[in-house]
């Protein structure tokens, strides 16, 4: 039996040293732990880049040189162009595949000090330490570059291109507003036609922030009474007799007055908003037609209410059922409601815009497409397509007088929509000279500031009451 005595040191002691060299190697392997750890709560676990945590740390250095006197960091925003198409054509695994080759080859048309990171999907992002916009431009248009070329999947090869968002570190900057301003860029690319890098413009933030504050003021103007309608009439050329009115939306707003539809019917286009709006002008003005039919002043006037209808309207599965319910709500036969559709709300010609327009032809509402001739003008589509009449854009009148060949010009065109089994209306008619040599080449109906211009209610109700032809 071996022992040491107490009086052996510990250095001398076998037993010791063992304890201490596996003390170190547990020590050793907790730090390699902690390290793998580290690495991997910074590191995207596909693409083996930096995730945003890691961008954030880079970001947060670079940002502290700039402070000790080095130039800003840049920040480039990567965002593949129809990546979610290609995943769904090519399968997951591809996709993966072809989010790898990316990383790749972002990595290769970098510098060695650049962060490249991947934030999720298929947006990545490159921060460039201490980087004048020039070199950050070079940057970015080399890894534009380098995404150019095919992606092999193998059994083919797809196209991956991307839209790029640069933008220059301020001091005020933190991640999440570089991000922001970088991510506005990238949409600028996309809406240029996608490939290519874009520069942030404060100007497109302001436009943003300024649209978010429309949107939500016209989301309450909705809600409290503050748009009106204004109609305006149609009439028919050869009595003068009132036919039909077409309601216009307007803004009374209580700070900057009356706006007019051009400048928020966009912003609620694009900002899903126009649904809403859609249904407040349908019901308004269906029930405006019931007052005057109900009103034994007006009661004698028996014409059709016309409302515009949008292009996301027509993507609505609701949006007959709205039209339905309104008319049945005031006791209103359908044809009593003309919808106006604009040339490019239909001519996408989907499944959907079909089932719509097919839908509200058998509930009886007439359908009328507006502003003919301004777009388009392809006269194919006006036999495939459920519409009872063509309203003319205003384009085509405003030159008789001016060319003697004019108004046979009209006439051809009066004569394609008659063999279509249409009615015609034409718009802006200013002169009883415009009106007269129209009636002549055998146009039914006309609409301008001849007539009338667009009247809120209460004085377009006056003018129903003592007037029984348009002009009076």
């Amino acid at each position: 039996m071996t022992s040491t005595t107490p009086d052996t040191p510990a250095h001398l002691d076998p037993r010791i040293g063992e304890l201490e060299r596996h003390i170190q190697a547990l020590m050793q392997e907790l730090h390699q732990a902690r390290y793998e750890q580290r690495r991997d709560a910074l590191t995207d676990a596909l693409t083996g880049l930096g995730n945003r945590q890691a961008l954030a740390n880079a970001f947060h250095v670079a940002q502290d040189a700039a402070t000790k006197g080095a130039a800003p960091p840049a920040l480039l925003l990567v965002n593949l162009d129809a990546f979610k198409a290609l995943k769904n054509s090519a399968g997951l695994a591809a996709a993966d595949q072809v989010l790898v080759t990316v990383a790749m080859r972002i990595k290769s048309a970098v510098r060695e000090d650049d962060v490249v990171t991947r934030l999720g999907s298929d947006e990545f992002a490159v921060l460039l330490p201490a980087t004048p916009q020039s070199r950050a431009t070079a940057v970015g248009n080399r890894i534009l570059a380098a995404l150019e070329p095919n992606f092999d999947l193998g059994n083919n090869s797809v196209r991956c291109g991307a839209s790029m968002g640069l933008r220059i570190a301020e001091p005020r900057h933190r991640i999440e507003d570089l991000l922001q301003e970088a991510d506005i860029a990238v949409e600028e690319s996309k809406s240029e036609g996608r490939n290519k890098l874009k520069m942030f413009d404060p100007a497109t933030l302001h436009a943003r922030q300024l649209q978010r504050q429309i949107v939500g003021e016209l989301r309450e103007a909705i809600r409290s009474d503050q748009l009106v309608l204004n109609y305006q009439p149609i009439v028919e050329l050869a009595t003068g007799r009132i036919e039909g009115c077409e309601a216009l939306v307007r803004w009374d707003h209580p700070v900057h007055g009356l706006i007019m539809p051009d400048q928020f019917i966009p912003v609620a286009e694009a900002t899903g908003l126009i649904a809403e709006l859609g249904r407040w002008v349908l019901r308004t003005a269906v029930g405006q037609l019931r007052h005057w039919r109900d009103d034994p002043a007006t009661a004698h006037h028996n014409f059709s209410m016309r409302i515009n209808v949008s292009a996301a309207d027509l993507q609505s599965l609701e949006f007959v059922d709205d039209v339905s319910e309104a008319m049945a709500e005031e006791s209103l036969p359908p044809e009593s409601l003309v919808l106006e559709l604009t040339e490019s709300a239909i001519i996408q010609n989907n499944e959907l815009d079909r089932y719509t327009l097919a839908s509200l032809h058998r509930l009886g509402v007439g359908l009328e497409i507006d502003d003919f001739g301004a777009g388009y003008s392809s006269m194919g589509y006006l036999r495939k397509l459920p519409v009872d009449r063509v309203k003319v854009d205003r384009q085509f009148v405003k030159d008789l007088g001016k060319d003697p060949s004019q108004l046979a010009f009209l006439a051809a065109i009066q004569e394609v929509i008659r063999s279509c089994g249409l009615e015609g209306v034409w718009e802006g008619i200013e002169t009883a000279e415009e009106a007269e040599a129209l009636r002549s080449i055998g146009c039914a109906s006309g609409q301008g500031y001849y007539f009338g211009r667009p009247l809120p209610e209460a004085e377009f109700t006056a003018q129903l009451q003592r007037q029984t032809v348009w002009p009076a």
